[in-house]
């Protein structure tokens, strides 16, 4: 599932029916923006550096001292949300693709 919560990516993309017609929709996001993305995973030492890390590849003027933390109740899960400057939407499908796919993360929103 993708941040918008559809089984569709974010931004701008072709749709193609089977009459063979492409119908172009309007990105909701605007860029480039600010975005926020929302990730959750166990309280582990190698979480922060490793999320980080993976923002860094994608956005190069990244800010990891704008990361807000948020620790579950117990303590067990550690919730960041990353301030990502994008600039396209094949930029935040690739994120939100490599993000997903690390063993340390458990959610993306």
């Amino acid at each position: 599932m993708l941040a918008s919560g559809l089984d569709k990516p974010l931004g701008s993309h072709k749709l193609f029916f089977d009459q063979g017609v492409e119908v172009e929709e309007k990105s909701l996001i605007e860029y480039p923006s600010i975005f926020p993305i929302k990730v959750m995973g166990k309280a582990n030492p190698e979480f922060l550096p490793a999320i980080v890390h993976i923002a860094q590849q994608f956005d190069p003027i990244f800010n990891q001292n704008l990361i807000e933390q948020r620790p579950s109740k117990d303590g067990n899960y550690l919730g960041l949300t990353l301030p990502i400057n994008a600039t396209s939407r094949e930029q935040l499908d690739e994120i939100y693709r490599t993000l997903s796919t690390h063993p340390l993360v458990s959610m993306v929103l």
